[in-house]
């Protein structure tokens, strides 16, 4: 029985045509969609992108609206004509929001550190897992210490401070003053250290002073007690070895580290739905910081010297640092490498999270910069999880512009806990959309400064945050080169003893009749160097 040829075929082929040979041969059907010049295909992509970018365009459209609203009620007689109580209802759904990003410290800061931590095995990382943690925690600091020393050289909130008094703190400075060194040392130890687990979530150590009379003389004599404020530093510091310590029990705790996991994930969904909130919170943020202002355009000019402080940064760390890093142990030209990864790095610009931009990053680095497969699957998933530099750069920047909004200085001991606290928990970091903002209440929490500014942050977070993505992933992709790089030159050294060794040690007699797995041993004896150079790079591969 003969089947009789297709004449059509629904999903897009049309009837056989014969072919030189006799052999009927489908050939693709035309779209009739595409000769009126594909415009429900067009209108699909529109309604893709929208849909992909819906939060981004909130987040403006709140931004614009929220100035918009503030310049309407300014004018039209601004806070004097509102009265405190209705100022406080007006700036109301701001305040909610940043309430709801307090809420979610505590369980974002244990559950995402636990879970980073536990999932690196240092067995199964090695000496190159070593490197590699070694090479994201070096660029991450070199990245925090380039945030706060810009900040501190710009100072993109001073202005805004001497002209607003609204913003004065002129008691704590001087109290914070006094402060004698070793004793601000110290409390920075104490709180690594807490005494308490539980009474770490609500307060925090600080050494006040009181001046008694001993023999006579007048003597500043120094007091600790607990002061209100949570200890995110000891709870950082606890997160991460407790996560080492589950790894280390091996089979036993893996119950418990699913349970983080797990609570991790949970909360990253809570963080998703007020993510979802923000824009209505950044509307009135923005419109009740304008309402309160008494000089709108200060508000501007610093903002500007904000992002630009932000993008310099990244601009340095991301043109000069990370490549000249690279140039350095791989003799290679940077920027060549940068130029196959521009792809991967559009695409962190446009979805601003370094999680989606990871499977686009491991095909760049393969195809187009040469790195082995299992190295890119290897070190960019713990990049998008431990590698932050982008973030932590935008957070001590963040940091130091509040404190000069707020007129509170920094000493050395609070820019160390700035520098700790930022790299530390970039650790387990949130790789999705304005996730640095929620690291950033971690860092004011830890040095005590006031969390409501960081209104000022979600206004233009969702430009800044697009730039800290880029400088994330591009981390990623160079300490991939570097792992190859190393990679490359060890094998180049070992692989002739280590075949000799083998040579010398199995007899060619023993060895299994197979052409597959003889060729690498063979080479060494007389094979041509072009003759068998593919096979044996390829099993070298497998």
């Amino acid at each position: 029985m003969v089947a009789d040829p297709p004449k059509g075929d629904p999903k897009g082929l049309a009837a056989a045509e014969p072919t030189d040979n006799g052999v009927p041969e489908l050939v693709p059907a035309k779209d009739p969609g595409a000769t009126r010049g594909g415009c429900c295909g067009s209108r699909d992509q529109v309604r893709r992108c929208l849909r992909a970018n819906l939060l981004v365009l909130l987040t403006v459209t709140a931004v614009v609206a929220g100035v918009a609203l503030g310049l309407g009620v300014s004018g039209a007689g601004g806070a004097p004509a509102l009265g405190p109580a209705r100022l406080a209802a007006f700036a109301f759904p701001g305040e909610l929001l940043l309430r709801l990003l307090k809420m979610i410290i505590l369980p974002l800061v244990v559950c995402s550190l636990i879970s980073g931590a536990a999932s690196l095995d240092p067995s199964a990382l090695g000496r190159l897992g070593a490197w590699t943690l070694l090479f994201f925690l070096v660029t991450t600091l070199l990245a925090s210490a380039l945030g706060v020393g810009l900040a501190l050289a710009l100072q993109p909130g001073v202005a805004f401070a001497t002209i607003n008094s609204s913003f004065g703190a002129t008691d704590s400075v001087e109290a914070d003053s006094s402060k004698e060194v070793l004793d601000s040392f110290l409390d920075l130890l104490r709180n690594v250290f807490p005494s308490n687990l539980v009474s770490a979530a609500f307060h925090s150590y600080a050494t006040s002073y009181e001046e008694r009379r001993i023999n006579g003389t007048r003597v500043k004599v120094p007091i600790g007690g607990e002061v209100e404020g949570m200890n995110i530093l000891g709870l950082v510091v606890f997160a991460i070895v407790f996560g080492v310590a589950l790894r280390k029990l091996g089979p036993e705790g893996e119950l418990l580290i699913r349970f983080f996991n797990s609570f991790n994930d949970a909360t990253m969904v809570l963080v998703s739905w007020i993510m979802w909130y923000a824009p209505v919170g950044i509307l009135f943020l923005v419109a009740g910081k304008i309402v309160e202002m008494q000089d709108v355009g200060v508000l501007f000019t610093i903002l500007g010297k904000y992002i630009l402080c932000c993008l310099l940064g990244h601009a340095i760390h991301g043109l000069l640092v990370l490549p000249l890093i690279y140039f350095l142990f791989t003799r290679k030209n940077p920027y060549r490498f940068l130029w196959g990864i521009t792809t991967a790095l559009a695409t962190a610009f446009g979805t601003s999270s370094s999680s989606a931009t990871l499977p686009l990053m491991m095909k760049c680095v393969e195809e187009r910069n040469g790195v082995a497969k299992h190295i890119s699957r290897f070190i960019l998933p713990i990049g998008a999880t431990v590698n932050m530099d982008g973030a932590a750069l935008f957070q001590c920047v963040a940091a130091v512009f509040i404190a000069q909004l707020n007129q509170q200085s920094l000493d050395f001991v609070k820019i160390v806990t700035i520098l700790v606290t930022a790299t530390a928990s970039s650790v387990g970091a949130a790789g999705i959309p304005a996730g640095g903002v929620l690291t950033l209440a971690i860092i004011l929490e830890a040095v005590g400064l006031p969390a409501h500014d960081i209104s000022l942050i979600l206004a233009v977070d969702w430009l800044v945050d697009r730039s800290c993505t880029i400088l994330n992933v591009e981390g990623d992709a160079f300490g991939a080169g570097l792992l190859q790089s190393y990679v490359d030159r060890t094998e180049s050294r070992s692989s002739v003893p280590e075949l000799i060794q083998v040579k010398s040690d199995v007899p060619l007699a023993l060895l299994p009749v197979s052409t597959e797995e003889v060729n690498p041993l063979l080479k060494p004896c007389g094979a041509r160097p072009g003759g068998d150079a593919d096979t044996y790079e390829k099993e070298s591969v497998m």
